[in-house]
């Protein structure tokens, strides 16, 4: 028996998200433990951390400073202005509040699964990137291309979306988090060494 009791915990999420958000929220958990599989990641880690990750994503704006302030999250200037930034956060808190999850990396998974950062876990990198692929998603660009990456390696997938989030940020560079920007550069750096002998 695993440590979660996924059947309870699905069916309490459910009352919290809207039916939609609650169909992209299977289609993560699905997608993180299928890159788990694939990707030599414990499967119950992932599974738990895909469910939970957008489990702070239907609280209204007003009551998520409200729950920032209880829960003693700091509040970034940036976050202030893009409030829904604050869900990832959140939702870590409450993951470990409601749903009794106490593992820092699965927390840490949740945490960053918006706008990633430098140096991430399989675990984050995966979470981040099922978030992007899953099955219901189909507005971003070169999503076959992707997807496939997904599955062989990480660290060229996470430098694939970065750059096409960065492309469709740039529209409006004040919405860009800092964290992205470094995740950017980080894997950027990562792909370039990689492919730096085979031209």
């Amino acid at each position: 028996m695993g440590s979660y009791d996924f059947m309870k915990i699905e069916k309490k999420l459910s009352k919290y998200l809207d039916a939609e958000r609650y169909q992209h929220t299977l289609g993560v958990m699905f997608t993180c433990t299928s890159l788990a599989m694939v990707h030599n990641v414990n499967l119950e880690d992932a599974q738990i951390a895909g469910l939970l990750h957008d489990c702070a994503k239907c609280v209204p704006n007003k009551k998520k400073f409200k729950l920032c302030k209880q829960y003693k999250i700091p509040v970034t200037e940036f976050e202030a202005s893009h409030p829904f930034l604050l869900h990832a956060k959140l939702g870590a808190s409450i993951a470990k509040d409601k749903y009794a999850v106490t593992d820092p990396e699965i927390l840490s998974a949740i945490t960053y699964h918006t706008t990633g950062k430098a140096n991430m876990t399989s675990l984050e990198k995966i979470v981040y990137i099922a978030d992007y692929i899953e099955p219901m998603r189909n507005k971003a660009p070169n999503l076959e291309l992707i997807r496939k990456l997904a599955f062989q390696n990480l660290d060229e997938c996470m430098y694939e979306i970065l750059k096409d989030t960065l492309i469709y940020l740039e529209e409006n560079p004040k919405d860009i988090d800092s964290a992205t920007r470094d995740a950017f550069v980080y894997y950027k750096d990562l792909h370039v060494e990689r492919n730096a002998g085979i031209e």
